[in-house]
């Protein structure tokens, strides 16, 4: 069994006081060397030898240029015994396999950097190697010295001003790298941030969470906290569901905020790459079967990057073209999005049908063989914040979605959760109309509601969600076939499986074993034959199809 390790992580620690046997190692961030003549005087007796760190320790280079002057190396080195400086950036991974990434300094505004600042390219560097590997789960411990800016997103708010506080390259570099533990310093006070996610809930397979700790000066006159002590077992032995369990006060990610959150915070080669990088759209030949040659209608119309479409001749199972330049462009997501069509990570085996501005796809672990969504092809997070032409094309596509079920003998439930949810997923879900009546359907919402505490409302059938649901609004909000709606507005906490509960319930649907959809996953080629099926069912009623 591997032996957890014990740490302590100290700022401005100018005298060795904590001699400890169970003390394994010891890490510093913030300014380790003081610039008064006694804090120098001291340091030479270590350079010399007259004293001696009683525990390896680690480092972190100059924050300042007084300080840079104790760094004889950009790359590391031992200053004296058993006192080493890591270097600018870079990876320490210990006999135990414990993997701990650090930064140094403050970000540079400029090129050529300080000898007491970082880059972009210092941070594109770090980065690259570790991401670039298939298993990379993250890291144990980050090490920086300024802190992240924004992490005190969705948490307790910090002793400082956060107007001027942190660096977003800093922030960027957590969100990649994902550590267990994240220390920084220089603003010389102590803040323990709760616990965040490092995923998407229903959207991504779960991850472990990151906790981030600031700390004070050594020996501060408000005797705030300047170390952290604490025991760690290094992620690559750990359990895997072990690793990923969450604690009951976890929060959302500070660092995946909306675009209009991040406007104040300067932009760097790093920070700003995926925000100001246009985004790439993938191109989805659905004339053509898994393996197989085209089915025979003619032309396909699919989306160029700007959203207004274009026709092409079936050419290919996937098309990849540059985005145009453009007057507007569709909202970015500010993290991975699995639902965004120009996204690496949506599952284009999974799409049925692509509009000019929506797409079809199955839906993931479906209630039913016909359960699909209505997506925007942009990044969009609900409904409400749909510009005119998304909202018409969506219309289109619900009023196509209602004949094919007809034809199938089935009515269909339309719900949207605009509630811990990145990008807009209409849900649909056809329902046998000889299981039950609209009616009985609505009864089922209503009493299930009532028995959460949750009064859903109804509102009129012509009435615009944006009216009572400005952008921005947490909501549920249900439409069924009479053309009759349901909104709840989401006030603290919300039942994320909700919709699929009252529809698998035994009034609706008769199937509560799947009202998870976890618990309904099909395997790639059930996925796939599945999609087939549906996709070849629904082409006479598709739309986007052109004889």
């Amino acid at each position: 069994m591997t032996r957890s390790l014990f740490f302590l992580i100290v700022l401005k620690f100018l005298h060795f006081v904590l001699t400890s046997v169970f003390v394994q190692l010891l890490l510093c961030v913030g300014e380790f060397f003081g610039t008064t003549p006694e804090a120098e005087a001291e340091w030479q007796q270590y350079k010399t030898g007259a004293k001696k760190a009683p525990i390896h320790t680690y480092i972190l280079g100059a924050a300042s240029q007084e300080t840079v002057k104790n760094f004889p190396s950009a790359d590391g080195c031992e200053l004296a015994e058993n006192i080493t400086y890591l270097g600018r950036r870079g990876v320490f991974t210990g006999v135990s396999g414990l993997q701990i990434a650090y930064v140094s300094g403050r970000e540079a505004q400029q090129e050529p950097a300080p000898a007491h600042c970082f880059t972009a390219k210092d941070l594109s560097a770090l980065v690259s190697p570790l991401t670039s590997s298939s298993k990379f789960r993250g890291v144990d411990i980050l090490l920086t010295s300024q802190w992240p800016r924004g992490v005190w997103q969705y948490a307790n708010n910090p002793e400082v001003n956060t107007k001027f506080c942190g660096s977003t390259s800093v922030a960027n570099l957590a969100d990649k790298l994902k550590p267990r533990y994240h220390f920084a310093a220089l603003e010389g006070t102590h803040y323990e941030r709760l616990p965040y996610r490092n995923h998407l809930v229903l959207q991504e397979n779960a991850q472990h969470v990151s906790r981030f700790i600031a700390l004070a000066t050594v020996n501060n006159p408000a005797k705030k906290k300047y170390l952290y002590a604490f025991n760690i077992i290094p992620m690559k032995t750990m359990d895997p569901s072990e690793l990923v369990k969450q604690p009951q006060d976890v929060t959302e990610n500070p660092y995946r905020r909306s675009t209009k959150d991040k406007t104040d915070a300067p932009k760097t080669g790093f920070s700003g790459t995926e925000e100001e990088e246009p985004s790439h759209q993938f191109f989805f030949d659905l004339g053509k079967k898994q393996g197989g040659g085209p089915r025979g209608r003619g032309r396909k119309r699919y989306p160029d990057g700007d959203g207004r479409g274009r026709d092409q001749q079936h050419d290919g199972d996937r098309h990849h073209q540059g985005q145009p330049k453009q007057p507007r462009r569709h909202p970015q997501p500010t993290g991975p999005c699995w639902f965004c069509l120009a996204s690496p990570q949506v599952e284009k085996h999974l799409v049925i049908s692509i509009g000019t501005h929506c797409y079809l796809a199955l839906a993931k672990g479906g209630l039913t063989p016909h359960h699909i969504l209505i997506l925007p092809i942009g990044h969009y997070q609900s409904v409400v914040d749909l510009s005119s032409e998304v909202v018409e094309e969506m219309e289109k596509y619900k009023s196509a979605l209602t004949s094919f079920y007809k034809s199938k003998g089935e009515r269909c439930v339309l719900f949207e959760r605009n509630y811990r949810s990145q990008h807009l997923q209409l849900q649909v879900v056809p329902v046998p109309l000889d299981r039950c009546t609209t009616e009985d359907i609505k009864e089922a919402f209503m009493v299930q509601a009532q028995e959460q505490q949750m009064e859903l409302m109804e509102i009129p059938e012509h009435t615009d969600l944006k009216q009572i649901a400005p952008p921005g609004t947490p909501y549920f909000y249900v439409e069924l076939d009479s053309g009759e709606k349901l909104f709840y507005r989401i006030q603290k906490h919300f039942p994320l499986q909700f919709g699929r509960e009252v529809l698998a319930s035994e009034a609706v649907l008769n199937i509560p074993t799947r009202a998870d959809w976890k618990e309904c996953k099909q395997t790639r080629e059930e996925e796939e034959e599945s999609c087939k099926q549906l996709r070849d069912d629904f082409q006479p009623f598709d739309f986007a199809w052109e004889d």
